[in-house]
């Protein structure tokens, strides 16, 4: 079996989409990668992951609403392209987000290919600098592809509220977590209490995730540090008050094994989103399972769905969005109290063996997969790996 994921994005890196890809690959099926080069600096191909990475050089910005229009539509005319191109090449397309399904349903209505349509954010809900009619017109769009998708993927259960009306033929939930690292635990253990308090963010680079309010509680602890790393529609703004404060490293554009080694060195993480944004309301981003494997605590916003689940495992901290007094009390307080750090941190790690690590994950895109594809040619080849029983 021939699979092809799609993403909106270089994949430099991508750490779900790699994920994806490796598991897949592990599981007997033959994968590329197609991605969206908006900088048109990277190479046009790469090996990664166990798949061949394509990235189409299309130029276009982060974060600017409709002006990116044109582009997106140049970028839904190559990705079409590409597909025509080497429709003979795959048998089955994994279309990572709206932005990626529409050329994947095309090629399911001209040449019979399967879709597996992976929902990392609801699109409509997404979008920023949007006017609400396009939004709706996207909304419809987005149920009908939906329903049109051979099974659809959800990155956490919550989000079934936001496909509502929908009728997937088939669902699974599958979080974002990070693939365990045996060798972290090793390293973790031998860490030691040797320097001062440390904070670390590795992600998009927008104010509605509470980065400004970190900058403002770090300008009144300058014996704190923050690790700072990512991109995103507000870059040019953060970095540029980051780079004005001393005890601020930034990091720019990482790859995945070093946001892990950054992550790991850290005493705390945070992923304080906005939930007045529809999309952080139903938010499981890979930063708190990151933070459950490497053992660490986090801090985040009440009301984004990240607060549930953190609460329930008893692995970190919720704060008021926006709240920069609650929000340096609450640092003050996990500076001052290693051994809530330290119970934290292992509430984290049991929540990540049990209930979250990727390989509960893995087993549920695979058996997904193979349901998907026995009707192109059974299960031959076919790592027969059991999973959870698919929802919906």
């Amino acid at each position: 079996m021939r699979v092809v994921v799609l993403r909106s994005n270089p994949i430099a890196p991508d750490p779900r989409v790699e994920k994806i890809l490796r598991s897949l690959s592990r599981a007997g099926y033959h994968t590329t990668a197609v991605g969206w080069d908006r900088s048109g600096g990277l190479p046009a191909e790469d090996d990664h992951s166990g798949a061949d990475v394509i990235r189409l050089a299309i130029p276009a910005k982060y974060g600017s609403g409709m002006q990116n229009l044109p582009a997106l539509i140049r970028w839904q005319r190559g990705l079409w392209r590409w597909l025509k191109e080497h429709h003979d090449q795959f048998d089955l397309i994994h279309a990572c987000d709206f932005d990626t399904v529409l050329p994947a349903l095309c090629c399911k209505l001209r040449w019979r290919k399967k879709v597996v349509y992976d929902i990392f954010d609801f699109y409509a809900d997404h979008l920023r600098q949007t006017p609400d009619w396009i939004k709706r017109i996207i909304r419809r769009l987005d149920l009908w592809a939906v329903n049109r998708a051979d099974a659809v993927i959800l990155v956490d259960d919550s989000r079934r509220e936001q496909i509502g009306g929908s009728k997937p033929k088939l669902l699974e939930i599958i979080y974002n977590s990070p693939v365990d690292d045996p060798m972290l635990k090793d390293a973790l253990a031998q860490e030691a209490d040797r320097r001062r308090f440390t904070i670390a963010y590795i992600g998009l680079l927008q104010k509605e995730r509470g980065l400004v309010e970190m900058l403002d509680v770090l300008l009144r602890h300058p014996e704190w540090r923050l690790d700072l790393a990512g991109f995103g529609g507000d870059e040019y703004d953060i970095v540029s008050q980051a780079r004005m404060m001393s005890n601020v490293s930034w990091h720019g554009r990482i790859d995945y094994q070093k946001t892990l080694a950054i992550s790991r060195q850290a005493d705390v993480l945070f992923a304080t989103y906005d939930p007045a944004i529809p999309n952080h309301r139903y938010s499981s981003p890979n930063k708190i399972f990151e933070a459950m494997m490497l053992a660490k605590p986090i801090i985040v916003a009440r009301g984004t769905n990240m607060d549930r689940i953190i609460e329930q495992s008893g692995c970190g901290l919720v704060v008021p969005y926006g709240d920069v007094n609650e929000l340096e009390s609450t640092l003050i307080k996990l500076s001052r109290d290693a051994d809530l750090r330290e119970q934290l941190g292992r509430n984290a790690r049991r929540a990540y063996d049990e209930n979250y690590g990727w390989a509960i994950m893995e087993k549920r895109l695979i058996a997904l997969y193979n349901r998907v594809a026995r009707p192109l040619g059974g299960q031959s080849g076919l790592n027969q790996t059991g999973g959870e029983k698919i929802h919906g």
